[in-house]
């Protein structure tokens, strides 16, 4: 890895709202994760820029001597829904009804189109591309400890995280920079049929109705993960996994610390 130009690297560290020289945790690894798309239509240019901007990116990592393992999803399960409370009609099985196919089919027809579309571009491709129903167990798990943890309830076979709870703990906004007052402004009141405890409360695991296709079994029923709480798993089982297998074998030098 070329140091010198490393120490060239300066990026917005959105906690610290400052700019600071790039410096990776376990040099010269470098973990990546980008959220991919949903795949129940056509990908748009606005979609496009995204992927082309951390395409940039990774290739620059790449230049400056960098082992990159850039992981991005796939998100091909329910949990993406017409409306904005945690309810209303799947996308996936609205358009599967409208084009008359199986939801897979849809996944795997906007999978095929995403890539060939960023083909066009020359864009290179992840190291891992994880789909959300290939991780179905590990997001399970996961809501798991947030619920042992104390964070999240379930009500009725779904699952919500606990907002105003985790806020007495911890600093929720500390990313976006906003208070927690000035969240709730922003949102409805609860109706008398809202499963949830808080307004800002989101689900991590949704119950499915009978005749819901893509469903799975877990402690709280038949369901499918929510959409906001996917991608964290992705990220957390590779690059946690990256991190700690290629230091084990390859050592902070690149040579193996057993030779």
């Amino acid at each position: 890895m070329n140091e010198e130009k490393a120490k060239s690297l300066v990026i917005y560290n959105t906690l610290s709202r400052t700019k600071e020289v790039f410096k990776p945790l376990h040099p010269p690894l470098v973990g990546m994760y980008v959220c991919g798309p949903t795949v129940y239509s056509d990908i748009h240019l606005g979609n496009c820029r995204t992927f082309i901007s951390f395409d940039m990116i990774y290739r620059y990592l790449l230049h400056l001597g960098y082992r990159v393992r850039y992981v991005r999803n796939i998100t091909d399960a329910g949990g993406h829904l017409e409306g904005d409370r945690d309810e209303g009609e799947d996308k996936f099985a609205k358009r599967a009804r409208i084009e008359q196919l199986e939801p897979m089919e849809i996944v795997q027809k906007y999978t095929i189109g995403f890539h060939e579309v960023l083909s066009l571009f020359n864009t290179l491709p992840p190291n891992i591309e994880p789909t959300a129903t290939g991780h179905i167990i590990e997001q399970v798990e996961m809501i798991k400890e947030i619920m042992a943890a104390g964070f999240a309830y379930e009500v009725n076979g779904s699952v919500y995280f606990d907002v105003e709870k985790y806020s007495r703990h911890h600093d929720y906004g500390m990313l976006t920079n906003r208070k927690l007052e000035d969240l709730l402004e922003g949102t409805r009141e609860l109706s008398g049929q809202d499963e949830k405890r808080g307004r800002l409360d989101f689900a991590l695991w949704i119950k499915a109705n009978p005749e819901t296709l893509m469903q799975w079994p877990s402690p709280w029923g038949p369901g499918f993960p929510g959409l906001a709480y996917r991608m964290f798993s992705h990220e957390h089982q590779i690059l946690r996994y990256f991190v700690r297998y290629s230091w084990w074998r390859n050592g902070p030098s690149g040579n193996s610390p057993h030779q």
